[in-house]
C-alpha cells in the first residue's frame, strides 16, 4: 500500500528583521515636525558651540565705555551691556560652556551612579543597605539645593561646577541602576553564568550592564537639559562660572542687574536657554520612546 502525500505549497511567512534602536531613533526623529525643528536647534547650539572663535563678531571680554547699552543694531545685533560688551559675542561664548557642563556631567554621572547601582542590586546585603542609605539621603534634597550646597563649599570654577552638577545627578542613575540591576538579576543565563563558575566582574560586564544601559542611556539623555539649566541656575546666584567669563546664567544676573539701562542680555540668554532646554527635551522623549521597555511597542 502506497501512501501519497501532496505537497501543498504553504509559504510560511517571513518575519521581517526587528529594527536597530538607532534606525528606530532615526524614524520616530524625522516623523515629527516638533522633533526636527529641535533636532536643528540641538545642532545649531553645538555648531555655535564648536565654533564660537570664528562665530563671534567681537571678543566677548571687550569692554568699551563709548559702547555702553545700546540697542539692537547692524554692529551689534543683541546691543551692549552695562560695560560695553557685544551681547551676542558673550551668548555664543556662552554656548560652550553649556554644551560642556550639558554633556560631561550626565556622563560622569552616569557612569558613578551606575557603578553604585549596580553593585547595590547584584551584591545586596550590607552593601545596599549603606549605598542605598546614601543615594536617599541625597535625594532627600532638591537638585538644585544640592547642587547650591555643595557649590558653597566647593566655590566656582570649571571642574568645581562639574563636580557639583556631577553629584546632584548620581542619585537618580543609581536608583535606576540598582532597580534594573535587581531584575535582570533575577533572569536565568545570569544564574546559568553563576553556574558554570563565570567570574562576578565577567557577569556584571558581560551579562548585567549591557541588559541596563537602556534606561541609564534614557536618563542620560533627558538630564542633558537639565544639566544645562542647572549650570544657567548655579551661574545666576554666582556660584557657577566666574565673571567675567561668559555664562548664559551671568548674563542673565548681569542683565538683572542693568535691566532699566538694557534688558536684551535678559531676552538673548533667556530665549537661549528656554529653546535648547525644551529641544533636548523633546529629544530625550524620543530616545526614552524607542529604549524605555515599558513605552515602546
Amino acid at each position: 500500500m502506497v501512501v501519497t502525500t501532496e505537497n501543498s505549497q504553504l509559504s510560511s511567512p517571513l518575519l521581517a528583521p526587528e529594527p536597530k534602536p538607532l534606525s528606530q531613533i532615526g524614524y520616530t526623529l524625522f516623523s515629527r515636525p516638533s522633533t526636527i525643528i529641535a533636532f536643528v536647534v540641538v545642532l545649531i547650539f553645538i555648531v555655535v558651540a564648536i565654533f564660537a572663535p570664528l562665530l563671534a563678531p567681537y571678543d566677548p571680554l571687550a569692554q568699551s565705555i563709548l559702547k555702553i547699552n545700546r540697542l539692537p543694531s547692524a554692529s551689534n545685533w543683541l546691543g551692549t551691556d552695562q560695560f560695553g560688551r557685544d551681547v551676542l559675542s558673550r551668548m555664543i561664548h556662552g554656548s560652550r560652556n553649556s554644551l560642556i557642563f550639558g554633556l560631561i556631567s550626565p556622563v560622569l554621572a552616569a557612569i558613578c551612579g551606575t557603578v553604585l547601582g549596580v553593585v547595590a542590586g547584584y551584591f545586596g546585603g550590607i552593601i545596599d543597605r549603606v549605598i542605598s542609605r546614601l543615594i536617599d539621603l541625597l535625594l532627600a534634597f532638591p537638585e538644585l539645593l544640592l547642587a547650591i550646597m555643595i557649590a558653597a563649599v566647593l566655590g566656582g570654577g570649571f571642574w568645581n561646577v562639574i563636580a557639583v552638577i556631577t553629584v546632584a545627578f548620581i542619585p537618580g542613575f543609581a536608583r535606576v541602576a540598582r532597580a534594573s540591576t535587581l531584575a535582570v538579576k533575577q533572569e536565568p543565563y545570569i544564574e546559568a553564568a553563576t553556574a558554570i563558575g563565570l567570574r562576578t566582574p565577567v557577569i556584571i560586564f558581560r551579562h548585567v550592564i549591557p541588559n541596563i544601559a537602556a534606561p541609564i542611556v534614557v536618563l542620560m539623555t533627558l538630564w542633558v537639559a537639565s544639566a544645562i539649566r542647572l549650570e544657567a541656575s548655579l551661574s545666576f546666584l554666582g556660584i557657577g562660572t566666574q565673571p567675567p567669563n561668559p555664562s548664559w546664567g551671568n548674563i542673565i544676573r548681569d542683565g538683572l542687574n542693568n535691566l532699566f539701562g538694557s534688558p536684551w542680555p535678559i531676552i538673548g540668554a533667556g530665549f537661549a536657554i528656554t529653546c535648547v532646554v525644551l529641544s533636548f527635551n523633546l529629544l530625550g522623549d524620543v530616545v526614552r520612546d524607542v529604549l524605555d521597555p515599558e513605552i515602546s511597542e
